[in-house]
């Protein structure tokens, strides 16, 4: 296999593109999906602001939101897209379905990881008269910060996975990169250092969510 032909210069800015795709992404999906988890979690059967038609609507939405393939979301918010950043194309273009396609996703994670903290927890919060933003605040989110971590690593790779997958229309980065070169140009050593670049960075993220979340593990 000869990769003397390939362009280094594209390689490098395409890896810079997908993880400015991931980075920015990741951001919005938390600063959205953590309070939409917790609302999810604290609204749900038995927690501590019980609203059923409210928890069945925000559930709906999740799950319609989930159920959607990221690539026909991606076409679905063109239009959304264009409106938000003036362009449906590129970096930029990419970033507001990623957001939309991975917030569910994320919130749905963070109510399954506040499930799983002890409920003594929250009872002894409330013996000592704590409000609600408290309870949450100062010991639900603390409590389940390793699982939240590990929910975060989890959201991080599907967003690398989405981001790749933009490049079909055009989203620009290593999934554009390996369709315009890879595929379309029957260039097989691009698709082999795009693919393989993907792996590397799959499993370095991996690692280092492990890392954190070992880290913020009560021994």
């Amino acid at each position: 296999m000869e990769f003397s032909n390939i362009d280094w210069a594209d390689i490098a800015q395409a890896t810079l593109d997908t993880l400015t795709m991931t980075g920015f992404s990741l951001v919005f999906t938390v600063l959205l999906g953590l309070p939409l988890g917790v609302l999810l979690f604290l609204t749900g059967r038995g927690q501590l602001l019980e609203q059923p038609g409210v928890y069945t609507a925000l559930s709906l939405v999740v799950n319609v939101l989930r159920s959607l393939p990221f690539i026909i979301l991606l076409i679905v918010m063109i239009p959304v897209t264009l409106v938000l950043v003036g362009t449906s194309l590129g970096v930029e273009g990419t970033i507001p379905p990623l957001v939309v396609g991975t917030t569910p996703f994320f919130a749905r994670l963070v109510e399954n990881v506040l499930r799983e903290v002890d409920r003594g927890v929250i009872e002894a919060c409330q013996a000592m008269g704590a409000k609600t933003h408290q309870i949450v605040l100062q010991a639900l989110l603390p409590e389940a910060l390793p699982g939240l971590l590990a929910a975060v690593t989890v959201t991080t790779i599907a967003l690398v996975s989405y981001a790749a997958m933009s490049g079909v229309v055009g989203g620009g980065g290593l999934g554009d990169l390996a369709l315009r070169y890879g595929y379309q140009r029957f260039q097989t050593d691009v698709m082999i250092v795009t693919v393989s670049i993907l792996v590397v960075l799959v499993q370095l993220l991996q690692a280092g969510g492990d890392r954190l979340v070992r880290k913020f593990t009560r021994k």
